[in-house]
């Protein structure tokens, strides 16, 4: 039931202005006054002595306010005739027909047809034009998980995202990166460092009673049914909005952030740049910068990278990172981390298979995660970085360590799955090298506070491919016995050894069938990759060898890069020691889309606990500084890497290896470009691809063309200036000369 309050007519309502509102304002003059009344204005003080104006000549005009009623203080800026254009709408400075309490303007505003308008602060040139609530409370979070003063724990919001139990909850904060999120919900065993992380979010915010609603300048609010406890960014653009609810809104004149027609977001924070549109709702979210939200979309408990585009479809409980794409009205994601460069297809239902009763199940994905047309896992899974699966209803929990490979269901679902593993690579170049340009394109982000490693080749993926090698040799090792006649294929060329080989012997001969080019045709058997059938490793041994030769080609790129940074026009002796002698990092992190040593990341979390570190400011220069240095840990890990392929410490190489270094680099460099537009020609030579097409003519007129691609353009000529680049800078120390 509403409270009923008696007021007193008498009251001064001017006693309740903050000060810092007065600067350079004024009370009304006796003649202000009356023009106002004649205009059919009204103020809870009948001697308008809580209303402050301008101060400056010409400063307020009070024609420009008509039929609108004042209560608490309101204190305005220079309100003179003029209009405010903003695309097709334009309207006349002032204030007519609102009601306003407790609210401050800036200069030259519109406030038109405003229902009820109370304890803001609203920026110059601010349009709000047919809204019909928009109020704060004194104990507003504006979306982030603090707490006021006497409040109990129950109101702290939180976003329980990974699981739907809640235990991997984080308490969101307006400057949150989807890498703060990582290390808050995947590091709970740590009850010290998860107690440093909320003492940082809370010192966010001071905690008194004294919150009011924000609008910034040149924003636009129209058509909007209700905005409670909002924080809103300049230049922001909303209209036709349900509701708006315990919210920030970042925006800025670089990146505008938009909200659109029956649109409902509660308790959340949206990022600059960002876009939600047509009936989306979020509910218990952070939103990254440059994100679309449209059309029915649901993101409820969750937290979603930059440069991401959510359609149609329902997301629940789930942590994910930049570049995300999910398009489909038929696709649902609940209870997962996805690090990101995903695309989720229609029908494909991630995570709605529990193993038990209980919401306690999850799925970990790694970036470039890919799941095809109607696929659906049951909790738990973990798949490695670039992972494609088939088409397909997996009825057993997965855990697939290999890298760009494609899974497929078995025959039945009491049959192994199989598993190609490189796939990417050896049979859809094009879609793989396409990668980080295509992230590149759509990065639009004006502040790139989030950064993000967006090439495949990095030290995320490589750290998986040796993973995967060495589980490809054990495998080999203790599958290819010393009996087995290859009649099922599964150890066709097999070497002979003897039971009594010890794993140090088997170990090199495992390689060594590996790396043999005429034993294409066996199969390996994974128990560990699906529960109770396990998986069918084909194509073992091609894998091995592409992932031989992707790390060779990460080597020599970051390699270049380093001398590129450092000055070296040639990779010399000289050079390789100082790379040397660089820290060593061989263990990694996928921080929100930055890739980072895993050493750094402890050494953070040791920085966090003495107070070392004392804000989310503080982390994020963290990673900023990891970033510069990024460089400088590839080339190491690079040289570390050639180290463990040719089994020698990199000063005895000779230059017999660094030829066959250069040779394989720049084999597979080219052979990246052949087969991407190989790939790509498949559109255009495939029968079954033109066969809805008349002519050339009209295939070309709505396709394009294989030789007018734009990306298959750009791969040319950075594949021709990084071989050219390769040939100066190992010609030297590989014996050959320079071309």
């Amino acid at each position: 039931m509403p409270s009923l309050t008696f007021l007193d007519k008498a009251k001064d309502d001017a006693a309740a202005v903050p000060p810092e509102l007065l600067a350079g304002k004024r009370r009304l003059s006796p003649a202000e006054i009356s023009v106002l009344a004649d205009n059919l204005n009204s103020s809870s003080d009948p001697t308008w002595r809580n209303v402050y104006v301008d101060d400056s000549e010409f400063g307020f005009d009070p024609t420009l306010v008509q039929n609108s009623s004042f209560s608490g203080f309101v204190v305005l800026g220079r309100l003179c005739a003029a209009q405010l254009k903003y695309h097709d709408l334009t309207l006349r400075t002032g204030i007519y027909n609102s009601t306003l309490s407790n609210v401050a303007t800036g200069d030259d505003n519109v406030i038109r047809n405003v229902s009820y308008l109370e304890n803001y602060r609203l920026g110059s040139r601010v349009m709000l034009f047919n809204v019909q609530e928009m109020s704060c409370t004194n104990h507003s979070k504006f979306g982030n998980g603090v707490l006021k003063e006497g409040e109990p724990e129950e109101n702290r919001i939180s976003i329980a995202v990974g699981n739907e139990n809640g235990r991997r909850a984080v308490l969101p904060f307006e400057s949150m990166l989807p890498a703060d999120a990582w290390l808050w919900s995947r590091c709970r065993g740590d009850a010290e460092l998860m107690a440093r992380f909320q003492q940082l979010t809370e010192a966010c915010d001071s905690g008194r009673l004294d919150t009011f609603g924000t609008v910034g300048d040149d924003a636009i609010i129209k058509n909007t049914t209700l905005i409670k406890d909002a924080k809103i960014g300049a230049c922001a653009y909303i209209k036709g909005a349900f509701k708006l609810k315990n919210v920030t809104i970042l925006s800025s004149e670089d990146e505008v952030s938009q909200i659109g027609e029956g649109v409902e977001l509660v308790n959340g924070i949206m990022g600059c740049g960002s876009r939600v549109f047509y009936q989306a709702v979020g509910v218990r979210f952070v939103i990254g910068r440059n994100c679309q939200l449209k059309y029915g979309a649901r993101l409820i408990n969750s937290i979603l990278g930059d440069n991401s585009t959510v359609s149609c479809c329902e997301l629940l409980n789930n942590l994910i990172f930049p570049f995300h794409e999910q398009h489909h009205n038929s696709s649902f994601l609940i209870a997962t981390t996805i690090l990101g460069q995903s695309n989720i297809a229609a029908g494909s239902t991630i995570g709605s298979n529990h193993n038990s009763r209980s919401p306690d199940g999850e799925i970990l994905a790694g970036r470039g995660f890919w799941p095809g047309l109607c696929s659906d896992f049951k909790h738990n899974c973990r798949f490695a970085s670039f992972v494609l699966t088939a088409k397909g209803s997996y009825h057993y929990e997965l855990d697939i360590p290999y890298p760009f490979a494609l899974v497929s269901p078995g025959k039945s679902p009491d049959a192994p799955i199989h598993i190609v593993p490189a796939w990417w690579f050896l049979y859809d170049m094009f879609a793989v090298v396409r990668n980080k340009y295509k992230f590149q394109q759509r990065d639009r982000r004006a502040v790139k506070v989030q950064k993000i490693e967006m090439n495949p080749f990095a030290p995320d993926t490589m750290q998986e491919i040796v993973f995967a090698m060495e589980r490809l040799e054990a495998l080999a090792a203790e599958t290819l016995s010393p009996d087995a006649d290859g009649t099922d294929g599964s150890a066709l060329r097999a070497p002979r050894w003897d039971d009594a080989d010890s794993e140090a012997e088997r170990l090199p001969r495992a390689r060594a069938l590996l790396l043999d080019a005429d034993a294409d045709d066996f199969v390996l058997d994974d128990a560990l990759c699906q529960r109770r059938y396990g998986a069918l490793i084909c194509k073992p041994a091609q894998a091995y060898r592409m992932y031989r030769l992707i790390l060779k080609y990460f080597a020599a790129d970051a390699i270049a890069g380093y001398c590129d940074a450092h000055g070296h026009p040639a990779l010399t002796a000289e050079v390789v020691s100082k790379i040397r002698a660089l820290p060593l990092f061989a263990e990694w992190q996928n921080l929100g889309g930055q890739i980072v040593p895993q050493k750094k990341v402890d050494a953070l979390f040791d920085a966090l606990k003495s107070g070392g570190i004392s804000s989310w400011q503080g982390v994020h220069d963290f990673y900023d500084r990891c970033w510069t240095e990024y460089g400088d840990d590839k080339a190491a890990y690079a040289v570390w890497l050639l180290e463990y392929l040719y089994e020698r410490p990199a000063p005895s190489f000779g230059s017999g290896v660094w030829a066959e270094l250069l040779d394989d680099v720049m084999s597979f460099s080219g052979d990246m470009y052949a087969s991407s537009v190989s790939s790509r020609e498949k559109d255009f030579t495939n029968r079954f691809r033109r066969m809805t097409y008349r002519n050339s003519a009209e295939m070309e007129a709505v396709l394009g063309s294989v030789d007018g691609n734009d990306f298959l353009r750009t791969l040319r000529t950075d594949t021709e200036a990084f071989n050219r680049r390769l040939e100066a800078l190992l010609g030297g120390i590989s014996g050959r000369r320079n071309s």
